[in-house]
């Protein structure tokens, strides 16, 4: 018999390169700038999965600051998505960068969760498992 977990995702996930897909950070309500940096490893219309220098808790409220890769056909009011959402686990079991995940509540300006979707859907990323 083959074990076949069922998916509970609502939303698509695609993987990035780690490394070439950054993010920057800011907490709710402490904070009213981006001050913490990291990479983004996956992402969908619901979530992003990414990981920082330092852990941040879980129900921790955050906004964040998505860096899409530059393309010849990209339109819209730059190339950065900014996202808002709750963070729901953070692994701090491996050595170095803490990598932890957020559950998107809201998208921060008009036109990003289309541009986000356009660009996740051109076929340059690969579906996450």
């Amino acid at each position: 018999m083959v074990n076949n977990p069922i998916n509970r995702r609502a939303h698509e996930r695609f993987k990035v390169q780690p490394g070439y897909t950054s993010m920057a950070l800011r907490r709710h309500p402490d904070e009213d700038k981006y001050s913490l940096e990291g990479h983004v490893y996956d992402i969908s219309e619901g979530g992003v999965c990414f990981e920082l220098d330092r852990p941040i808790d879980p129900g921790q409220t955050v906004s964040i600051r998505v860096d899409l890769p530059i393309t010849v056909d990209d339109s819209g009011p730059g190339r950065s998505v900014f996202l808002t959402g709750n963070v729901v686990w953070c692994d701090l079991e491996e050595p170095g960068a803490c990598r932890m995940a957020v559950a998107i509540t809201r998208f921060d300006r008009a036109g990003d969760r289309e541009r986000l979707l356009k660009t996740l859907t051109r076929g340059r990323y690969t579906r996450a498992a």
